[in-house]
């Protein structure tokens, strides 16, 4: 389950930044999250609900984005979407292409883990 460390690792660095820009409250926070990298988005969820008890970040809208795999084939020149193979193991995602049924591809998009904004509210802005 690396959702945990992932989650944590997002927590403390959301947090991180709030304190670095004087945030007194975070509103919200937008995760972009890639089909490969095997994180389930509501354990994810449940996890950072947890570890930010307590925080200025406790009562934020969390919102997570699931990027879908993209690839392009190196046999039959295929760009686009497609889907991993489900019959794997989880360890080893396998993307294919959904044209020739080959696995030789290049990931272009899929395995994106990132914070893409942040809203906060500072003392500052009241005035």
């Amino acid at each position: 389950m690396h959702e945990l460390s992932m989650a944590n690792s997002m927590v403390e660095a959301i947090l991180d930044t709030a304190k670095k820009n004087d945030a007194i409250k975070i509103n919200e926070a937008v995760f972009e999250i890639g089909e490969l990298t095997m994180l389930n988005p509501e354990q994810l969820r449940f996890m950072m609900d947890i570890l930010r008890e307590g925080t200025i970040f406790e009562d934020a809208e969390i919102i997570i984005n699931m990027i879908p795999t993209k690839i392009e084939c190196e046999s039959c020149g295929f760009t686009g979407e497609t889907k991993t193979d489900e019959n794997m193991d989880h360890l080893m995602t396998v993307a294919m292409c959904p044209e020739c049924e080959n696995t030789r591809v290049h990931i272009l998009q899929g395995q994106e883990c990132n914070i893409k904004t942040i809203k906060i509210e500072r003392d500052d802005e009241d005035a």
